[in-house]
């Protein structure tokens, strides 16, 4: 009778597990939706319409980088919670509601034909508040769904949550440009329409948190003490209120601190060119809206047939080789802007892009599942969540760095002399990979 209902209670988890990753990859979708339409090239293109300097194009890019530097307050505070859904909600929540300040105000601009620069400006102070609420809970998010993916499930379930995102990124950008561009009240107010529906599928996502397996941290780190060694567990009940203690601990690990070099170098390197090139395309190359989409389409395309394939090469080679292969191509990509001023290449420049953005998502797809389960295969159990909170705010001021120098010299290059910048960054991603060799992955 007590093995009986053993195993109906181990079916009964297995059950609820299954449920929780469904209900995370429908959440990844919607929350897909949003994040395509508040960023990225559909929320540049809106600010080009409006008049935005390239300089405020990378902030734009910047500003939600800089937020990440509050994601170690984040994992403190959410450490301290009793529940990792309903802190995520009273984060995500207002996160996502905020953009309804610019629905408004795209309203008021139909009446007012001289509220663009304010407009702008709207849009600069949205992105930051939404990115910096968003910050807060990132770390809680990301550790929450470590705990419930079974560690030998971690490529593939990755792999195939970001395909679901990518399926839905790869049919929304199309739509919502096609909307953008013709609509009979201007593309300003195209925009507008499709934000409003980017607010309710970013609120729909978090309703699919309430089919996941809940997660108390108290409970939680209280489990993994019982699992450390004893000495371990003393150290911890002794510093477990110390805020101090809790955030210097994963700088206590050399290999930890070389992962975090890595990520510093990487994310500078590769945000000094890449918030520039859908700039370039719109405003140099004079690629319309719904082509510059349409190749982000074949980009998300290629990300997700190429996730299934670096999903199972990670699981058997390890995310390091991975990460230092792909990270060694990708260095290579900024220069492929160079060849544009060919006339050759002019001649069959929508060739070019496409092959281009396919060899890009293809690629990206590695980068962005190999550094997701590297560092979740390096971090400490005991303080993950900081972990995470410290790789995002390193990664964020970095890349924040990265993008507002490369907004800076675009601004003053007229466009020109950008050339110089995607030179830079491909020499600095090069650089930015020899840290990985020296990382011990477990």
């Amino acid at each position: 009778m007590i093995i009986e209902t053993y195993a109906e209670k181990e079916k009964e988890i297995k059950v609820s597990v299954r449920t929780s990753l469904r209900a995370s990859s429908i959440d990844g979708s919607l929350s897909t939706i949003f994040s395509n339409i508040t960023g990225g090239v559909l929320l540049s293109s809106f600010l080009i319409d409006l008049g935005a300097s390239p300089f405020e194009i990378g902030m734009v890019a910047s500003l939600p980088m800089l937020a990440n530097l509050l994601q170690p307050l984040g994992a403190l505070l959410s450490n301290r919670s009793h529940s990792r859904h309903d802190y995520g909600i009273w984060i995500f929540l207002p996160s996502r509601l905020l953009w309804l300040i610019l629905l408004i105000g795209i309203i008021l601009k139909g009446t007012d034909d001289n509220l663009s620069s304010e407009l702008v400006y709207l849009t600069l102070t949205l992105v930051i508040t939404s990115n910096i609420l968003g910050a807060m809970g990132s770390a809680s998010w990301m550790s929450w769904l470590a705990t419930l993916v079974p560690k030998k499930l971690r490529g593939r379930y990755y792999s195939a949550r970001s395909i679901i995102s990518n399926v839905t990124g790869l049919l929304c950008l199309p739509i919502a440009s096609f909307i953008i561009s013709n609509w009979q009240g201007g593309s300003i107010t195209g925009y507008g329409l499709v934000l409003s529906g980017g607010i309710v599928a970013g609120v729909a996502s978090l309703t699919c948190q309430h089919f996941m397996i809940d997660i108390n941290p108290q409970k939680h780190r209280t489990a993994l003490q019982v699992e450390c060694q004893s000495e371990l567990k003393k150290e911890e009940e002794h510093h477990q209120g110390n805020l101090f203690n809790n955030l210097i601990a994963p700088f206590q690990d050399r290999n930890l601190i070389t992962f975090l070099v890595y990520v510093a170098f990487w994310g500078f390197a590769v945000n000094l060119s890449t918030p520039f090139f859908n700039l370039y395309m719109l405003e140099n190359l004079g690629v319309d809206i719904t082509w510059v989409t349409l190749f982000s389409s074949l980009s998300s395309g290629a990300n997700m047939l190429m996730l299934l394939v670096w999903g199972r090469l990670s699981d058997r080679f390890g995310n390091r080789p991975l990460l230092i292969f792909v990270g060694i191509a990708i260095s290579f990509t900024p220069l492929f802007w160079l060849l544009t001023g060919i006339s050759q290449v002019r001649e069959q420049l929508w060739l070019y892009l496409s092959i281009f953005h396919l060899f890009l998502g293809g690629t990206w797809a590695a980068i962005d599942l190999g550094n997701n389960n590297i560092q979740i295969g390096i971090a400490p159990l005991e303080h993950n969540a900081t972990f995470f909170a410290i790789v995002s705010a390193i990664a964020g001021i970095s890349s924040a760095l990265g993008a507002t120098l490369g907004g800076g010299l675009a601004q003053y290059a007229h466009y020109e002399g950008i050339f110089g910048v995607f030179f830079i960054s491909a020499i600095l991603r090069l650089f930015a990979v020899i840290p990985l060799l020296f990382v011990r992955e477990n």
